[in-house]
């Protein structure tokens, strides 16, 4: 049985929805506001997402934001009452896989859902470890360690290295970094994301002015390489 997460602050949207899904055959979990929402896609391993953008305490945007950023890979479809082309492509673009505009008929939703779980099928949810070098590290736990001995990474540093770790082998600009790691609203620069990625460089590579992992891509941004 498949676990949908529906996050969606209407009370007689969710009431359908989640009505309309359990007589599918899905397991339904709900949330009404993008704060449980987060939490409940993060500790709940929904197999899919169905995401409202106008939420409150945090909105659709942001839910899919903080996931993607967290390397959570859990599909989503995103619900809104806007029609206008730059809201659908901000959405795809933070990672959401389908985009639904309201009003939308179940039979739609139902096919939408399908169709992305189809296409979705055998992606992992997160990354929870990986091995870099000698170092093992758990993104779970928030742990690394080379053999017996612990290496020290802030959050920030776990966030960063888990982004691009997921995201091996394509070119990641600072400007995404920015988005999807720190968020617009905390105003960092991309001399932020320089300093981090030095910071990750000491920890991770033998050499880090000659780095095998967390490579420059010059004009463009980094790239790792497992």
């Amino acid at each position: 049985m498949k676990r949908i997460l529906v996050i969606e602050d209407e009370p007689q949207m969710l009431l359908g929805l989640r009505d309309n899904l359990e007589l599918e055959g899905y397991e339904v979990l709900t949330a009404a506001d993008g704060e449980e929402g987060l939490n409940k896609a993060l500790s709940s391993m929904p197999d899919l997402v169905i995401l409202d953008v106008t939420l409150p305490r945090k909105n659709g945007y942001e839910v899919c934001r903080e996931l993607r950023a967290r390397a959570n890979a859990t599909p989503v479809v995103m619900l809104t009452a806007r029609s206008q082309e730059t809201d659908k492509v901000l959405g795809l673009e933070l990672g959401a896989d389908d985009y639904v505009t309201k009003p939308f008929s179940i039979t739609e939703l139902l096919a939408r859902i399908r169709a992305v779980l189809r296409r979705t099928a055998g992606r992992p949810s997160t990354l929870e470890s990986c091995r870099i070098g000698e170092i093992e590290i758990d993104f779970r736990t928030h742990q690394a360690r080379r053999g017996s001995t612990r290496v020290e990474f802030t959050a920030r540093e776990f966030d960063l290295l888990r982004y691009l770790v997921a995201h091996t082998g394509q070119v990641v600009t600072r400007e995404q970094i920015l988005n999807q790691v720190w968020g617009y609203e905390e105003s960092p620069t991309t001399r932020t994301i320089d300093n981090f990625v030095a910071k990750l460089r000491q920890k991770i590579e033998q050499l880090p002015h000659e780095p095998e992992h967390i490579l420059t891509v010059h004009g463009a941004g980094y790239t790792f390489v497992g």
